[in-house]
């Protein structure tokens, strides 16, 4: 499955507002400022479907896009240090577990974590909550071309490590500067779309 045609749905934060067809729903989670905007545009071909910013919290919304008409790829808003108000913060937070948790139109969940340092312990606590709504998870390590060729092997070992995964766990390099990843992300997407 590559995506032919892309366009966003619908931002929100309440249940009543997501997309109602059930189709199935691909969701991105990651720190503040790790690359999720980036990492869809890349998939999806295009240079500003989703919005990206230098600025830490961009994204405060669930943001869906459609693909193909087949499916839906869904941003999540960032957690860590985006420069919001705690009770922003709470909020969001309290909206995506719901989402991640009860959305039962959700088949898989990206989690992406910045390939240059050690999972934060942000990261470990969405992978916690990812673990506990029983999703399918994929680990993405984002910005793979900033880490130099002869420390990679080193990189993935340490996300593994920080994340507390097994050793044979799949974690995807990605740049989105050199599409490093997208062929690997996307074979996993279609297989769990076709049942696989």
């Amino acid at each position: 499955m590559r995506a032919v045609q892309a366009s966003f749905v619908c931002s929100a934060l309440l249940p009543k507002d997501f997309p109602q067809d059930k189709r199935p729903e691909f969701a991105f989670v990651g720190r503040s400022n790790v690359g999720k905007s980036s990492l869809l545009n890349t998939l999806l071909h295009r240079k500003e479907l989703a919005r990206t910013s230098g600025k830490p919290g961009k994204t405060q919304t669930i943001n869906f896009f459609d693909v193909d008409g087949e499916c839906y790829f869904v941003d999540l808003p960032g957690y860590g240090y985006a420069r919001v108000s705690k009770a922003v913060k709470e909020e969001w937070g309290r909206r995506m577990t719901d989402y991640l948790r009860d959305r039962e139109a959700l088949r898989m969940v990206a989690l992406l974590v910045d390939a240059r340092h050690e999972p934060s312990d942000s990261d470990l606590n969405m992978l916690e909550i990812l673990e506990q709504s029983e999703k399918p998870t994929l680990i993405v390590a984002t910005k793979f071309d900033k880490v130099k060729r002869s420390l990679r092997q080193k990189h993935i070992k340490i996300v593994r490590e920080g994340l507390g995964l097994d050793t044979d766990a799949l974690v995807i390099p990605f740049s989105s500067v050199t599409a490093e990843g997208v062929r690997e992300i996307w074979e996993v997407i279609r297989d769990i779309k076709d049942g696989k």
